[in-house]
């Protein structure tokens, strides 16, 4: 049974450069998703949602591969971040910050399945008396980016600044370019296993011609 792989079905969204933005067009994707605020760092909110979406994601994979006999490979965490003022990216200000985290899925998920995944996470975790407060929180979500610049940043998350401060501030103007879209983050390593100067992240920024806007 070949494994669906989001990375290798969208290489061209899952790899890229470390020097420049590449250019991408983003398809619609399914996601799973579940929303919050704060700093990812010391909010037990983010680390529960987390692990909520996790298990969803588990879930659909297994019953998935039993029910219906096609098996895929749980995608990456990603997540879009915002704030009411975009310089806090700037200034990693991250209490500020709202986030959208999300693990694509394939493409014969509905939201059916997905429910049923919620439900049936809900109750193996009552059973393992491990409750998932943020479980109710997860739901379907669909996302066309467009067009998009993306980079390849190397090292901690915190040593991001500089590189959107690159992106906003320089590369944007130069090509004539405005934000069309929430910042959007995908975690290729896991921070549990990798040293943070190894840590290997696409920033994304969906764009559109000035003129467009």
């Amino acid at each position: 049974m070949d494994k669906y792989d989001i990375k290798r079905e969208h290489r061209e969204l899952y790899t890229c450069s470390t020097e420049d933005f590449t250019e991408v067009h983003v398809p619609e994707i399914g996601y799973l998703a579940v929303d919050g605020k704060g700093d990812p760092n010391s909010s037990g909110e983010y680390a529960d949602a987390v692990e909520a979406l996790y298990s969803v994601a588990y879930t659909l994979k297994f019953t998935s591969k039993k029910e219906l006999g096609r098996d895929s490979v749980v995608g990456p965490l990603e997540g879009l971040w915002w704030s009411e003022d975009m310089s806090t990216f700037l200034t990693r200000d991250k209490d500020s910050w709202s986030w959208r985290m999300l693990i694509a899925q394939p493409p014969w998920i509905t939201d059916d399945m997905v429910d049923d995944a919620i439900a049936a996470a809900g109750d193996k975790a009552r059973a393992k008396k491990k409750p998932l407060p943020s479980l109710p929180r997860v739901r379907p979500f669909r996302l066309a980016e467009g067009r998009a610049l993306q980079i390849l940043h190397i090292g901690p998350y915190d040593a991001e600044g500089p590189v959107l401060q690159r992106l906003h501030t320089q590369v944007m103007p130069e090509r004539g370019l405005t934000f069309a879209g929430d910042h959007h983050e995908i975690y290729l390593s896991d921070p549990r296993r990798t040293a943070p100067e190894k840590l290997k992240t696409i920033l994304r920024q969906p764009v559109a011609d000035i003129q467009e806007r």
